[in-house]
């Protein structure tokens, strides 16, 4: 495993949509337009401090907010403890709606963007994360969003984790920016093809759907699959303006 950059981290405190606050920190390394990282279930292990570092050396900063089990590794065997003690920010299987923690994450997102002197942020979810990405884009900070391997609600089926009116909104901000990008293991059972699907009815054209053969689930962490790592980097740097060299400077 390559190098990593040094990290600093900042505490960050905001309501959660219950009124409750909640406080987490959030780690952040490299420079560059900023992608915001949303960790999946396992903890921020090895794999998911990598995907920052290969970002960082692609151009990007990252911000990591440790919002649940272990730092610096996995815990899997401890993942149904861990469910239950994130049960107030997150509701893994409430279908037509976002968990609490959804409105914290907003208000990190604007104080990364100013932070980072308004270029836009960029945002990864993945996992019990992926659903929080699409939404997102109906924040003005948010010019560009991954899903990977979305699996909430949990036993969902086609029910999506995001309201009718959240839809709306993101879908009026994607087409102004561009579109989402939302992506899985063709053979995932925990990110089924049913939600791919739900999101592709949703959204339309608004979110590029792409799925990778296989049978794994974390395509950019502990399954690593370099197409879909591929696919994610030149997205945002199509977005923030990289390709040429050129960075965005703001939005429009």
């Amino acid at each position: 495993m390559s190098d990593r950059p040094a990290h600093s981290s900042f505490r960050f405190s905001a309501p959660l949509s219950t009124g409750a606050q909640a406080s987490h920190e959030v780690h952040f390394s490299g420079s560059g337009p900023p992608i915001l990282i949303l960790q999946e279930l396992p903890g921020i292990g090895p794999q998911t401090l990598e995907l920052a570092a290969r970002l960082n050396r692609a151009g990007f900063s990252t911000y990591l907010p440790h919002l649940f089990g272990p730092f610096g590794r996995e815990a899997i065997a401890a993942n149904a403890l861990r469910l239950f003690c994130v049960r107030r920010e997150f509701h893994l299987f409430r279908r037509g709606g976002q968990s609490p923690v959804a409105a914290w994450i907003a208000a990190l997102v604007a104080e990364i963007d100013s932070r980072a002197g308004g270029q836009g942020v960029g945002v990864i979810g993945m996992c019990l994360t992926g659903s929080f990405a699409l939404p997102l884009m109906a924040e003005d900070a948010v010019q560009a969003a991954v899903a990977s391997q979305p699996s909430l609600p949990l036993l969902g089926g086609s029910h999506l984790h995001m309201s009718a009116a959240e839809i709306t909104a993101a879908k009026h901000a994607m087409d102004r920016k561009g579109p989402a990008l939302a992506i899985r293991f063709r053979d995932d059972r925990l990110s089924t093809r049913a939600h791919m699907r739900a999101v592709e009815a949703a959204f339309g054209d608004a979110v590029q759907v792409v799925e990778y053969p296989g049978r794994g689930h974390s395509l950019l962490t502990l399954d690593f699959h370099a197409p879909a790592y591929a696919r994610v980097e030149r997205y945002f740097r199509s977005r923030f303006g990289l390709e040429t060299g050129n960075p965005r400077q703001g939005r429009d």
